[in-house]
């Protein structure tokens, strides 16, 4: 590093007090801004996707000595209180404060673009696993429906492990605008068809609703099944969707 770090030591600061609320949902929308943490995470997002940040911060400018910023991100030292603050995760190694980018409002009753997902998740955990899954089999777009947990929130970044920047983000409707949407659409339930024998589209709709609560029973989406032993009543929703997801791009493949 060759450019002296900023320096900043109260909680009163208003740049610290903006990234503190990116800890948050409703800060993240209302300031723009999310921390990225991680030993692995942050040095690959700096590496893959260098424009998406704009700075990077730590506790000792030791722990960036050798890292090769990029002219757009600059190094901020923060007092070790402060740092623990934004550190939730307790990773104990630089973050980085990105942009959260613009998710466009999409129009259902236009046809979908390949395998587009519509979720419902409001755990964020939930959704950064989802997004993970998403990345690996080959969703082209993920639709955040009303009430969905925000991507950017640190948990679903840890849990996506840096899958929203290689995916198409879109905000999505309340769930009586996706009962008019333009098919086809599919959602998991365990009376659906066995989706082991079900001939993919390539254009198609995938929904999946909240934890808990399912996809509403109204819903005019065809019903897909992930055949168990019948040994546990049900799977964990992210689960369910990244078998389906992984039998889609299987059956793809061949």
């Amino acid at each position: 590093m060759t450019r002296p770090p900023l320096l900043i030591e109260s909680p009163q600061n208003p740049q610290f007090k903006l990234w503190e609320s990116a800890l948050e949902s409703r800060g993240l929308k209302k300031n723009g801004k999310f921390l990225l943490a991680g030993l692995k995470t942050v040095p690959e997002a700096l590496r893959h996707h260098p424009e998406r940040f704009e700075r990077v911060l730590f506790t000792d400018p030791a722990q960036i000595t050798g890292w090769r910023l990029p002219p757009g991100v600059e190094p901020v030292q923060l007092a070790p209180a402060l740092f623990r603050t934004l550190d939730v995760s307790g990773t104990g190694f630089p973050l980085l404060v990105g942009t959260v980018p613009k998710m466009p409002a999409i129009d259902l009753s236009q046809p979908p673009q390949g395998l587009e997902l519509l979720c419902a998740l409001g755990d964020p955990s939930n959704l950064g696993a989802l997004l993970r899954s998403a990345a690996a089999f080959g969703v082209s777009r993920i639709v955040l429906l009303e009430g969905a947990a925000h991507p950017f929130h640190p948990k679903c970044l840890r849990a996506a492990s840096n899958a929203q920047f290689a995916l198409t983000l879109l905000r999505g409707p309340r769930w009586a605008a996706v009962n008019e949407a333009a098919g086809p659409l599919y959602a998991l339930d365990g009376g659906g068809e066995d989706l082991t024998r079900f001939d993919w589209p390539a254009d198609m709709r995938l929904i999946l609703g909240e934890e808990g609560q399912g996809v509403p029973a109204d819903c005019p989406a065809t019903r897909l099944s992930v055949p168990t032993t019948g040994a546990v009543e049900s799977l964990n929703a992210t689960v369910a969707v990244s078998v389906a997801l992984f039998a889609r791009y299987a059956s793809v493949k061949l």
